[in-house]
């Protein structure tokens, strides 16, 4: 049976990451506090934001927007949408 984490994006008990998605600080806190599930859908959106706006990952700028972005997809605050977005009613 896998670890089960209380997930802080979707708020409920749920399988955790077997690993940190990232080195750092950064990758333990999302390993301690983020379920699988939410970072598969922060990926998926990650990619859609990414190819929107045609960031380039290798710019520190863009970067930064990006790792702001995750910090507010995971805190439910208001994030970058897709141009066009509209959630279902």
């Amino acid at each position: 049976m896998s670890k089960t984490i209380l997930c802080k994006k979707l708020g409920k008990e749920l399988p955790a990451l077997s690993i940190p998605p990232m080195p750092g600080p950064k990758g333990i806190e999302i390993l301690e506090n983020i379920s699988a599930e939410a970072w598969e859908m922060w990926k998926s959106h990650q990619t859609t934001l990414i190819n929107e706006r045609h960031l380039d990952m290798s710019n520190a700028e863009n970067r930064k927007w990006l790792l702001e972005e995750m910090d507010k997809f995971f805190n439910n605050e208001d994030y970058a949408k897709p141009t066009g977005f509209k959630p279902l009613d």
